[in-house]
């Protein structure tokens, strides 16, 4: 079982998809990602957050928990979709969450960039680095979007376009967090 580190829905469980197809973001790896991020946002409220390869949903629903106004949930596994879908119900967010059952990596161009992204692939696959490539060039990613990518502890990643702001290793994890590099933007 996971629980949502603080915010409105501090303390509460969250259910997990059995077996290794999905590896749910630790607790510990969750507060200081979300650590990282409050130092330099200030606050959630009112963002709008989009959760890539979001498996419990654990990511995104903690930034909800934290005052986002909506997350947008990418995911592909069945079973991970079920157990979202459970979680989000749970908590009644419905109205501020949205799930696209579908591969972050065929997502078409943005409608509006978002002010957070979190992207937590499979380890050792590289899916974080092209989704970064990809849904950087469909407008995804403002200037002022923070994006965290989760790897191996080991994984080096690997972009052209992005400036890393942040490393940080948490147990077998390590965060990433990163921006639009400014000769990439308009």
């Amino acid at each position: 079982m996971l629980r949502i580190i603080a915010g409105e829905w501090r303390g509460r469980k969250l259910k997990a998809p059995a077996g290794d197809t999905t590896r749910p973001t630790a607790d510990r790896t969750r507060e200081t990602l979300f650590s990282m991020l409050t130092s330099r946002l200030g606050s959630f409220e009112e963002l709008s957050v989009l959760d890539l390869f979001a498996g419990s949903g654990a990511l995104g629903i903690e930034a909800l928990s934290r005052g986002a106004a909506k997350c947008v949930f990418v995911e592909q596994d069945r079973a991970a979709i079920d157990v979202l879908r459970a979680n989000i119900r749970a908590l009644e967010a419905d109205e501020r969450a949205e799930i696209r059952p579908s591969s972050a990596l065929t997502l078409g161009p943005a409608l509006k960039p978002f002010d957070v992204v979190l992207i937590d692939p499979p380890y050792a696959t590289g899916a974080g680095a092209v989704a970064l490539d990809k849904l950087a060039r469909l407008g995804w990613f403002a200037p002022s979007t923070w994006i965290s990518v989760e790897t191996g502890k080991s994984e080096k990643l690997e972009v052209s376009g992005f400036e890393i702001d942040a490393e940080r290793v948490v147990g077998k994890a390590k965060l990433t967090l990163l921006r639009l590099a400014g000769d990439v933007i308009d």
